[in-house]
């Protein structure tokens, strides 16, 4: 019987696509297994598949009810002890590294040493989007700012050829001498 999980992290494997996956060629057991669930394929997920991975060896197995069929909460993990599995009550993948949530219909994965979520494709595409607007509007700044200096200097310039000219120098009441306005 051919059995293929939705998701699977194996470590110290060749790195690359394969069509399929096949532990006897490859000589490595997934190390964690993600299935996406639903009330047709409960029997299957929860009695089958946990059954043969946790006599595989794999480390951790989730399931993952989108829908929120029959998974309460949606998102429901096993972890390997000794040879049997028990329920993972902290929401952790330990190989993983992570801490992982049920955003809606998606899991988020949050890396535990920095907190911050690993974001799927339209999320990093937003997120870059936001940091080059950012950018641009920084840059207009700086040149905006580059310009009012400019402008600044233009008119400090003016004031003193001002000040030079022969009728304020004929009006020693200003008391001011160019040369040391800065």
């Amino acid at each position: 019987m051919r059995v293929a999980p939705n998701v699977m992290v194996i470590f110290d494997v060749a790195p690359g696509g394969r069509d399929n996956y096949k532990i006897w060629e490859e000589g490595q057991v997934p190390t964690v297994i993600f299935e996406m669930t639903s009330f047709g394929t409960k029997g299957q997920d929860e009695i089958f598949k946990k059954t043969l991975y946790e006599q595989l060896g794999v480390k951790e197995y989730w399931l993952f009810d989108p829908k929120g069929e029959w998974v309460e909460q949606q998102l429901r993990g096993y972890r390997l002890r000794g040879e049997i599995y028990e329920p993972i009550q902290d929401g952790r993948s330990e190989p993983l590294e992570l801490r992982l949530v049920v955003e809606g219909r998606l899991i988020g994965f949050y890396p535990e040493d920095t907190g911050e979520k690993l974001l799927i494709p339209n999320e990093l595409a937003e997120t870059l989007r936001q940091e080059v607007l950012a950018r641009q509007q920084a840059e207009e700044l700086v040149e905006q700012e580059r310009q009012r200096a400019e402008h600044a200097e233009l008119q400090i310039e003016q004031l003193k050829a001002r000040l030079r000219s022969p009728l304020a120098l004929a009006q020693p009441s200003l008391n001011v001498d160019p040369d040391t306005i800065q």
